[in-house]
């Protein structure tokens, strides 16, 4: 299978779950920046953050103007949001912070429908 298709199904199926899970448990949201303010929880996920955008990103670094642009940046934000939360923690913390205060809603819906699309485009649901 093309790692477009699979980079796709997995960052669709991502989205969605990570959408419901903060749309359903609001308390999460708080939680995660509660850890990410403990240094051990912050290095762990930066690790993870850059693994998983370095991955995608040597895997999977098409430019192309249509699905496949969403999934490579998808990618290169989790390695460059992984890196700064190494090299800048607290700076990316309070960045972080501040973007999820100021656009809870837009950046949820923004998940959500990133999600529908990825997986639309891969499983064909609603012909347009």
């Amino acid at each position: 299978m093309d790692n477009s298709i699979v980079l796709a199904k997995f960052w669709g199926w991502y989205l969605i779950i990570f959408f419901f899970i903060l749309s359903l448990n609001p308390k999460r949201i708080k939680q995660i920046f509660n850890d990410l303010k403990d240094e051990k929880f912050l290095i762990i996920f930066a690790f993870l953050a850059i693994i998983v955008g370095l991955l995608n990103s040597i895997f999977h670094n098409i430019w192309e103007l249509n699905y496949k642009l969403i999934v490579t940046l998808i990618g290169w934000s989790s390695l460059c949001i992984g890196l700064a939360l190494f090299v800048l923690p607290k700076q990316t913390v309070s960045w972080l912070e501040f973007l999820n205060i100021k656009l809870v809603q837009v950046l949820y819906m923004l998940l959500f429908f990133v999600g529908i699309y990825l997986l639309n485009t891969v499983y064909g649901i609603v012909l347009v």
